[in-house]
């Protein structure tokens, strides 16, 4: 570290004269008090329902959620949708009826209001929730039977929800008419256009399994309805499908005010080339500030530079802590796992950066005592994707080392729903590779993978990725780009490989089954085609 200390002496007459105010940390004994209040709470009542301001609520019980205090901050962690989370709280208050946490994540990228309430109150809103979505679906219901002569309703009920209690949301409704059944979805909840894959993946299942058990008539036939931006995400996912399931799908449009359904055409394959895309900018090898030189060379094994617009972000195992800016030809440095409570690097905070970084070598290890430590187990994707950053041939030793392309996006400035690839790798064939990585179970592996395929190939084909020389002046091939969809053996999906087999087979995906202990050393324990 007294390298890093020197580089900043180095500076510090430049940064006297124009020093940004410090962000007021928050009283430590004010941290511990609110811990102590807020986990009696927690213990006072067997089952909590939660919401992130985004609709969508949950039951909890009291074992899934905890409050601690770790480097100053008061951190909420619990089970959501999408496996475990943590959140910093920047304030809290209990209101009697429900406890009410500001909270954010992701270095203040997320600042959401969370909603605790305790079961007894929350069991009324449940019902309430259930009850609006459930009208929507019956008068889904009424339209999607008045678009076929003579049909009827045999059922319009909720899809179950994530626990028990908590109102499900899509609507799963079966017709039947003259020598025919068909199936029905839709979303009755909020959602955003990300929401497509969840979505597609929820519909396919649910049909599946009515195909498997209803008695004649069988169901051949499934709608999809959805509202604008959803459907934006979904149809070239559908195009993507094996030919004789997208055969049996049909898509709708519904109008915001729920009165009318438009069909929407599913495109050919080929549609898909031939909407306009943005060229990447040629790759320019980036310069490192030598401060950001200084503090990667206190960990090289560990700390990753990550280029941003307006500087560097140093990750130490993929979980970003310093910032590294140049101001007025001055090279400044903040530090912090949370945005809101970044500070100046500078003479007065350097204890405090000395005691942030020995958490990290501690906590952040894969020998760290402590499991449940939020430095331990926040960003355990990017953990997993900086340890493949450094040698990708690991997961499959026909990958080019460098370059290799982290958090790639295909559609400058990150548009709604237009999520980065976490790795876009070349084989020594000259055969792109999008990697797709996941630590936990997720339903969403596949169609992710399938979505980011197709922007790759879209790309590939009008030669965008060859003139950028993303990957300098090797070869790339003439042939789609393969997918592979890795995770631990046991955070598998358990409907990874029914809905893997749902895809054209045109689109090579691949499973890579890696160690439980990854964070010790990735091994694949098991490859292989899916589709």
């Amino acid at each position: 570290m007294l390298v890093v200390y020197q580089a900043l002496e180095l500076t510090a007459v430049a940064q006297s004269s124009s020093r940004l105010p410090m962000n007021d940390l928050t009283n430590s004994r004010l941290n511990e008090a609110a811990r102590r209040q807020i986990a009696e709470l927690f213990a006072s009542h067997v089952e909590w329902f939660q919401t992130t301001g985004d609709g969508n609520p949950q039951a909890l019980r009291k074992t899934e959620l905890d409050i601690s205090v770790s480097n100053g901050k008061l951190i909420l962690t619990c089970w959501t949708e999408k496996g475990t989370r943590s959140w910093k709280i920047r304030d809290w208050r209990w209101t009697g009826e429900k406890l009410l946490l500001h909270a954010s994540r992701r270095m203040g990228a997320e600042r959401p209001l969370i909603e605790l309430i305790p079961r007894a109150a929350a069991s009324a809103i449940a019902a309430t929730v259930k009850a609006a979505r459930q009208k929507r679906c019956e008068l889904l219901a009424q339209m999607t039977c008045a678009k076929i002569a003579g049909a009827k309703v045999e059922r319009a009920s909720l899809s179950p929800g994530i626990r028990r209690g908590q109102p499900g949301r899509y609507a799963r409704i079966v017709l039947w008419a003259r020598h025919q059944r068909l199936a029905v979805t839709a979303s009755v909840a909020s959602h955003n256009a990300s929401d497509a894959d969840s979505f597609l993946s929820a519909a396919l299942l649910w049909f599946t399994r009515l195909g498997e058990r209803a008695k004649p008539p069988y169901i051949q036939q499934l709608w999809l309805i959805v509202e604008g931006e959803l459907a934006k995400g979904l149809l070239p996912k559908v195009a993507l499908l094996k030919d004789g399931l997208q055969q049996a799908i049909q898509v709708f449009e519904i109008d915001d005010a729920w009165t009318s359904l438009q069909p929407l055409t599913i495109p050919e394959r080929e549609e898909l080339w031939q909407k306009r895309l943005k060229r990447f900018p040629p790759v320019v090898e980036p310069e490192v500030s030598e401060l950001a030189q200084a503090i990667l060379a206190e960990a090289p094994s560990a700390i990753d530079i990550v280029r941003a617009r307006h500087g560097e972000t140093l990750r130490y195992h993929g979980l970003p802590f310093a910032r590294v800016r140049r101001l007025f030809q001055t090279e400044r440095v903040w530090f912090g796992t949370e945005s809101a409570q970044r500070r100046l690097l500078d003479e007065s905070s350097f204890p405090e950066w000395i005691n942030l970084f020995n958490d990290l070598q501690t906590q952040r290890s894969d020998a760290a005592a402590d499991r449940r430590h939020a430095l331990y187990r926040n960003a355990s994707e990017a953990w997993l994707e900086s340890m493949l950053r450094r040698d990708i041939s690991q997961l499959d030793p026909g990958l080019i080392v460098a370059p290799l392309h982290a958090q790639f996006r295909t559609a400058p400035g990150g548009k709604l729903g237009v999520r980065p690839i976490d790795l876009l790798a070349l084989r020594q064939d000259g055969r792109l590779v999008v990697i797709e990585l996941k630590v936990f179970e997720d339903r969403e592996h596949v169609f992710q993978g399938v979505g980011y395929w197709q922007r790759v190939e879209a790309h590939r084909r009008r030669g965008h990725i060859s003139r950028a020389k993303l990957f300098g002046t090797r070869r790339i091939s003439d042939e789609s780009p393969l997918v592979y969809l890795v995770a631990p053996t046991l955070r598998v999906h358990p409907a990874f490989t029914t809905l893997a087999r749902f895809v054209t087979p045109d689109i090579e995906i691949y499973r890579f089954d890696i160690n439980e202990d990854w964070r010790s050393g990735v091994r694949v324990m098991r490859r292989m085609r899916v589709n």
